[in-house]
């Protein structure tokens, strides 16, 4: 009789699965590609439309596919996750295990590769501070110095590589050079320190003012990351005196020419490079810098124009 009980229970269950959902269809190659993408201030889009010979579409919507959907770097990720049918693309410091890389080229994205110049949607991470005569008083220019000091010793080295990015070659510890800047003596958990551009840095950017901080008074970093044209324009561009002022600001690009800052205020922390990511079902492992323009200008709509 109980065995009669179960086999009943069991039956009424895997309906109510079937009828709820729970039972789930392969993955189907016919289905629409749903196309994710940066906003046109984005470092992430403008290397990434670079790198595939979509240039033109960098800042400009009009050339790209119909219904395309537009999130930042977090977001882009978390719907690759639940979307089987989409593709965005990502800096290769926030790809995780829930999703899927693509291979560029033939390429896989990976930290080694990036070092070895084999994988083609490398690119830089660019920071840009104040001009060296515009900050409110001098401990925060100080301290904003003594940070881009700490991101090219070994100690900010390592920070980098925690979170994913390929660090600059350095040789010398925070404490071969501390003495140079004094102002890491004082208390300053008074002072607040401001940091924005480019959200694809912004876990890195977050690591190292937490590892740096203890180290330089104390002082307190404030995170406003959104988007590497903000990076220029909050530090010495139109809206460095508003209220969105940032003392150290994030490029996951190169400089633009309309972004030459003062002398001594940018240089690179860092490599990275772009992925291309899917869903984990997804049957595709691979795609060429022609696939990825075919999808993004909607010369190809469908999975199975990839795989066939």
């Amino acid at each position: 009789m109980k065995k009669i009980i179960l086999l009943i229970a069991a039956f009424v269950l895997t309906l109510t699965l079937s009828a709820c959902g729970g039972s789930t269809d392969s993955w189907d190659s016919s289905s629409n590609i749903t196309v994710y993408t940066r906003d046109t201030s984005s470092g992430t889009r403008a290397g990434f439309m670079g790198g595939i010979d979509f240039g033109d579409a960098a800042e400009d919507d009009s050339l790209l596919v119909d219904g395309f959907v537009i999130k930042d770097n977090t977001g882009i990720l978390s719907s690759i996750v639940t979307d089987e049918y989409g593709i965005g693309y990502i800096s290769l410091a926030t790809l995780n295990d829930e999703v899927k890389g693509l291979s560029f080229d033939g390429v896989e994205p990976s930290v080694a590769n990036v070092i070895n110049n084999t994988y083609g949607l490398k690119r830089p991470f660019n920071y840009v501070t104040r001009a060296l005569d515009d900050y409110e008083n001098d401990t925060e220019k100080n301290l904003s110095l003594a940070f881009v000091a700490f991101m090219g010793t070994t100690d900010g080295a390592d920070v980098i590589t925690n979170q994913g990015a390929v660090p600059l070659d350095s040789s010398n510890t925070w404490d071969d050079i501390k003495a140079d800047y004094p102002v890491c003596e004082q208390d300053n958990s008074g002072t607040v320190i401001r940091f924005g551009g480019s959200d694809s840095i912004q876990k890195i950017a977050e690591a190292l003012s937490a590892a740096f901080a203890p180290k330089c008074g104390d002082f307190v970093p404030e995170h406003d990351h959104t988007g590497s044209s903000d990076g220029f324009k909050r530090t010495q561009g139109s809206e460095k005196d508003g209220d969105n002022y940032k003392h150290i600001g994030f490029a996951s690009r190169p400089f633009k020419d309309s972004e030459a800052g003062a002398d001594g205020t940018q240089g690179q922390l860092a490599w990275d490079a772009i992925v291309a990511i899917v869903n984990l079902n997804n049957e595709l492992n691979s795609v060429t810098a022609q696939d990825l323009k075919n999808i993004y200008s909607g010369d190809v709509t469908t999975w199975d124009e990839l795989l066939n």
